[in-house]
């Protein structure tokens, strides 16, 4: 293996091993790489992030986190019709809950091809440590080859203001794309098949979509990951009054053909934030994301801002 891609995959894989917090410095971030939605259950807080079969974080803060082990085990007979030498590394999952149950959405890829596909398992619970967690497969929602004008990872969840669901997903090729999902199953929808391109940049991926003020806003990553203090993911906005588009920034430039309005970027030692996610909590709205700390020779760090809204609607965070 290239030395280079041997950097590139030890820092991905980095994320799925939690350090020891220095003393004195208790809110110092754990490794995490592609942060799913935060959702709760029981006393505690989940995030699922990228990883050796879909890691498993547990927080009762939303501060400090902890290992809870891993949800993909053992692996699907499709992984390897999708990826042949899969083995286990997968990445940048989301999660919504529907009903009863849980549905864990995650990415089968092969570095740097859109040979991928999103699969879906289920659980009625989260905890590794109750009976009831149990993760069941369900195949895959959407795949994509090099026949195809898209890649098929980071997917994101959304219900709309009339409950249909949908996923945003994408990376790199023809940009963003969104898909509607089947309520009673979490797979594609059978009979509304459309692929809609919502944004492109020669270098997009890791969308999430959240409504508010009448406004649907996409919020991508331009720029590259995975390349520890050397990365230049940065976040970038749009919105719609359709969930289907078009995703205009404040400019009014359309997101589809290269639009976007700057939101976060790095920081000091955070560099290149992105994989944003978002938690409703405590009469407000929090943004989770990833970013490469410049202190620990760029480990990817879990860090999360407050979202807020200026006098037009537009996302701002402090």
């Amino acid at each position: 293996m290239p030395a280079v891609l041997r950097v590139l995959l030890a820092t991905i894989l980095g994320a799925s091993a939690v350090h020891a917090q220095p003393r004195g410095r208790a809110h110092f971030p754990p490794r995490f790489h592609d942060p799913s939605t935060p959702v709760r259950e029981a006393d505690a807080w989940w995030i699922f992030a990228t990883g050796n079969h879909v890691v498993l974080r547990r927080s009762a803060d939303l501060k400090r986190w902890t290992d809870a082990g891993s949800a993909i085990r053992p692996l699907p007979a499709w992984h390897k019709e999708v990826v042949p030498n899969q083995k286990g590394h997968l990445w940048a999952p989301d999660i919504i809950r529907h009903g009863d149950q849980w549905r864990l959405y995650y990415s089968v890829s092969d570095f740097g091809k859109n040979t991928s596909a999103i699969g879906l398992a289920t659980s009625p619970t989260i905890d590794p440590a109750n009976p009831k967690t149990r993760w069941t497969d369900h195949g895959i929602v959407v795949r994509s080859n090099r026949n195809d004008n898209f890649n098929a990872i980071d997917p994101h969840l959304i219900v709309d203001h009339e409950g249909r669901h949908w996923m945003s997903f994408g990376s790199f090729w023809g940009g963003i794309q969104l898909i509607e999902l089947d309520p009673a199953t979490g797979l594609r929808h059978p009979e509304r098949r459309a692929i809609t391109c919502l944004a492109w940049n020669e270098t997009i991926e890791a969308p999430a979509i959240i409504r508010h003020g009448g406004f649907y806003h996409l919020f991508v990553n331009w720029g590259i990951c995975c390349r520890g203090v050397n990365s230049t993911y940065e976040i970038r906005v749009g919105r719609s009054r359709d969930i289907t588009g078009p995703y205009l920034d404040k400019q009014g430039r359309d997101l589809a053909t290269g639009g976007g309005t700057l939101l976060l970027g790095t920081e000091g030692p955070r560099i290149g934030p992105g994989h944003a996610s978002f938690l409703a909590t405590g009469g407000e709205t929090l943004m989770f994301h990833h970013y490469y700390d410049r202190d620990r020779a760029g480990a990817p760090s879990l860090a999360s801002k407050t979202l807020c809204w200026d006098a037009d609607g537009w996302p701002l965070l402090r």
